[in-house]
């Protein structure tokens, strides 16, 4: 692995040597970098069927943890951009973007609503993960473990999952031992969770599954990140779903 004095790094897919830019410890490192690979694949640098570097050699690459590099995979592969088998590595599938989306369509004033709600809790969660991270005792471990346990149990129910959403976060919040964090979600309740605001006949039922997926994958790393106690992982990996659900649900805007 090649880098020089302007903070490019070089890295080799199975057909050429291409330029990354390192990344400094500002915004969303998970972000940054499935953008930079998005974009890679997106104007053919590389091409269907390549093969991506190795988790090491991203890590490489970018200047980054293997936790950031998870979840840019992740991102990629809820794009359909990518699919990450064992023993194989993680191979571009096609160079657009499929997303899978909740609801045919969403009427203005609901996405408006949804958009200001996700912009408060992008500037509050991010925080209360970390916050998690740091301070959170056996019990919340467990409660933790539990709601997570239970979103995957509803997921795979085929349900919305609404109200196992909301205890995963508001179980986040109470590991803060800060108690205002929990008065903002007990206020909110379960209109923090965009899903809860959908009427039945704008949901999707069809992209439902794959779209909750995603949603239970971002659950994971963030879970992981404050049972490691890392607050930055878990900062970064809260960031990343939250931001993720603005930019999609911002898109129905603009249908």
């Amino acid at each position: 692995m090649d880098g020089d004095m302007t903070g490019k790094s070089v890295f080799k897919t199975d057909s050429k040597p291409l330029k990354v830019q390192k990344l400094s410890r500002q915004g969303s490192l998970s972000l940054h970098v499935a953008d930079q690979l998005e974009a890679l694949i997106v104007n053919g640098s590389i091409n269907v069927g390549e093969k991506l570097p190795t988790e090491n050699g991203l890590c490489d690459a970018f200047g980054v943890s293997r936790t950031v590099i998870r979840e840019a995979i992740t991102h990629l592969k809820s794009l359909g951009l990518v699919e990450t088998r064992r023993g194989v590595g993680t191979t571009v599938l096609r160079s657009t973007t499929v997303e899978a989306m909740p609801a045919e369509r969403i009427s203005p004033t609901t996405v408006e609503d949804i958009l200001h709600v996700l912009e408060l809790r992008l500037n509050l969660e991010p925080a209360a993960a970390a916050l998690a991270a740091e301070r959170h005792d056996a019990e919340d471990r467990r409660i933790l473990e539990e709601k997570h346990a239970a979103f995957i149990a509803a997921r795979a129910a085929k349900s919305q999952a609404r109200e196992e959403d909301y205890g995963f976060h508001y179980a986040i919040a109470a590991a803060t031992k800060n108690p205002f964090f929990q008065v903002f979600y007990e206020q909110l309740s379960q209109s923090v969770i965009p899903r809860a605001k959908l009427m039945s006949i704008e949901i999707n039922t069809a992209a439902t599954g794959k779209y909750l997926a995603r949603v239970e994958e971002e659950h994971t790393y963030v879970l992981e990140a404050i049972l490691a106690r890392d607050p930055e992982a878990a900062r970064e990996m809260m960031f990343q779903h939250l931001n993720r659900a603005r930019t999609m649900y911002a898109k129905y805007q603009e249908a």
